[in-house]
């Protein structure tokens, strides 16, 4: 049968999730403190707790000196007591010894109860923090415990979680005990415990819902492209397919839509709307708007920054492709990454008519659609009467608006590359150090100006100077800058950025290895001197040579010729080299000459020495 020491340990494992070494660790700390400040035993003592859990009896053993006579028990004990703890004691030895006090377990308690509490507390936040670290993204459940303030405080089981305002959905109302779904987006660890915040606003809320509740988003077989979300109004999700064969939007849609309709009732009847991703920007763009039908879309592709889609609708579909206060519109453009801009057909055919009539840029149109312009016209006259319209005088209107369109975007297409040529024309015309300078690194700049110019967005002195060829306006409109200034500006920094040093990057060392270390199978090169020509000591040729210990020096005389042949391919004597007269009994024609600049001796057989030489050899 357990002691009742037994069952409580267990009853705490249980309540606080904690393991049972951790419980043990923080006991036996408690009581090693607990120990030290009963005996007032100093902290340099080592002194060590064991806890038998079944039967709850605990013993202390404190480090002590094995002495002949005891002074203080509590550091010192007799070899007899050493030994019987450690048989191979001896006189000075540190042993430790059983020294529980006799009425330690009723001390213990008291002393130790707080400590005991305290680790277990801080064992519980730190286990606490990392069960919910790992769950961060993921949807938890949760009951209401209270509202303060605008915040929703959760109670998640074994600790509390926080819902801000922002995070919660628009006209959703929360009260004590209600039971909800909500996704952890931040944990953070903190003295009090972990932080845990909540969402139920969160896009990654609707893709979570969707995982739990479509087999095939979950196993990978239907991916969620993107989502955009305004909480508790509408969502727009474009889902792909993974495995050819599957139509996505009817697996998140499910039979007679009873996936997406409980996910509806979790989220309190926001609207969700299921399209098909396509990597057509026009297409999806179209799907982007439903339930809207979009007749036409024309891209304008500047980059992330300008990338503008004009939608041409119906007029019947204008208002629904728009939504209430612009909601499916915008939904649309945050889904596609695209600016939408939504006109109607009869906007458009005017705006087609206008441009036609007085732009001369498309005064050529007049003639190509000369039969659609007057059925255009006239549809119009009668769209403004409100008389009813046929459907083939809807193909006058499409076609002229088409026209139109495309060579408003053929033209801004011609602008656009011709103002990168002309932007790359004026940076050439700048040092490339331009771009790399900042206005801080200016210190003639002016204080104010060079703070007028951060604010304005400019940080280098190359934007500066570019925008200043470009369009001067864009900086005479700041405030304080006129011409003078602006003058005055452009001097500076051009000067500044042409005064930064340009570094070549250093050619890289070629490898010269000591002669002395390869033998000769080859005859080696001739070698030329000449007081004339002057080769640098990393253009000479790296034959192989003999061993400098085995070849006679021979000194060259600086006013001798090149060989016949006029290689001129030769090592020359430099002005300070070391020169030792020639051996008679030495092999003829073999030199060794010593380079300053290389720092080395070089050897070889020099042709057209002297004409006794020539005559000998």
């Amino acid at each position: 049968m357990k002691s009742e020491f037994a069952l409580a340990f267990t009853e705490i494992g249980e309540r606080s999730k904690l393991e049972r070494s951790v419980i043990l660790e923080a006991l036996e700390a408690a009581l090693v403190q607990a120990y030290r400040k009963a005996l007032n035993a100093s902290t340099a003592q080592e002194v060590n707790a064991t806890i038998d859990v079944n039967s709850g009896k605990v013993l202390i053993y404190a480090e002590k000196e094995v002495v002949d006579e005891v002074q203080d028990n509590r550091t010192e004990a007799t070899l007899e007591l050493a030994r019987q703890f450690d048989p191979l004691a001896q006189l000075g030895d540190l042993v430790k010894i059983d020294s529980t006090p006799p009425n330690f377990g009723r001390i213990a308690a008291q002393a130790a109860k707080q400590l005991v509490l305290q680790k277990l507390k801080e064992a519980e936040r730190d286990s606490q923090y990392e069960e919910y670290a790992k769950r961060e993204g993921e949807i938890i459940h949760g009951t209401v415990q209270s509202v303060s303030g605008g915040t929703v405080i959760l109670q998640l089981g074994r600790a509390e979680a926080a819902m801000p305002r922002k995070e919660q959905m628009l006209g959703e109302r929360y009260r004590q005990g209600d039971k909800l779904r909500v996704l952890c987006i931040g944990v953070r660890k903190e003295g009090r415990g972990p932080q845990i915040t909540v969402s139920r606003a969160h896009k990654d809320m609707l893709r979570r819902l969707l995982e739990l509740e479509v087999p095939e988003i979950y196993n990978g077989t239907v991916e969620i492209k993107d989502i955009s979300r305004e909480p508790g109004h509408r969502s727009k999700i474009a889902v792909a397919a993974g495995v050819p064969g599957i139509d996505p939007v009817g697996a998140c849609v499910g039979m007679r839509g009873m996936r997406i309709q409980s996910i509806v009732k979790e989220l309190h009847d926001e609207k969700i709307d299921v399209i098909e991703w396509s990597a057509d920007p026009s297409v999806f763009i179209s799907k982007a708007l439903s339930p809207a039908r979009v007749g036409a879309v024309y891209l304008e592709d500047g980059g992330l920054d300008m990338r503008n889609a004009t939608v041409v609708v119906p007029d019947d579909q204008l208002s629904l492709a728009i939504g209430r206060d612009g909601q499916n519109a915008r939904l649309a453009a945050k889904l596609t990454h695209w600016k939408i801009d939504i006109k109607s057909l009869s906007e458009c055919t005017r705006e087609s008519i206008k441009r036609i009539a007085e732009d001369p840029a498309y005064a050529h149109l007049q003639q190509i659609l000369e039969s659609e312009l007057k059925h255009a016209t006239a549809t119009i006259a009668k769209m403004e009467e409100r008389r009813p319209i046929m459907p083939e005088e809807y193909a006058f209107l499409n076609k002229v608006v088409d026209a139109t369109e495309r060579l408003r975007l053929s033209m801004q297409k011609a602008d656009r590359a011709e103002r990168e040529a002309r932007i790359a024309a004026v940076r050439a015309t700048f040092p490339a150090a331009a771009y790399a300078l900042t206005l801080e690194e200016i210190p003639e700049l002016d204080e104010v100006l060079r703070a007028t110019l951060l604010a304005a967005g400019f940080a280098s002195a190359g934007t500066v100077l570019e925008t200043l060829a470009l369009d001067e306006d864009a900086i005479l409109k700041l405030d304080g800058v006129g011409p003078k200034v602006i003058s005055d500006l452009h001097d500076l920094l051009l000067a500044t950025a042409q005064a930064i040093p340009v570094v070549d990057p250093e050619p890289e060392p070629e490898l010269q290895l000591p002669v002395a270390e390869f033998e000769s199978t080859v005859a080696p090169e001739p070698v030329v001197a000449t007081a004339a020509t002057d080769v640098p000591a990393a253009e000479l040729p790296t034959t192989p040579a003999q061993p400098a210990a085995e070849v006679p020096e021979r000194v060259v005389d600086k006013d001798e010729d090149p060989d016949e042949d006029g290689e001129g391919k030769g090592m020359l004597a430099k002005a300070g080299a070391k020169k030792k007269k020639k051996d008679k009994g030495a092999r003829r024609g073999r030199t060794i000459i010593y380079d300053e600049d290389a720092d080395t001796f070089v050897t070889g057989r020099a042709a057209g020495l002297n004409e006794e030489d020539a005559r000998l050899d």
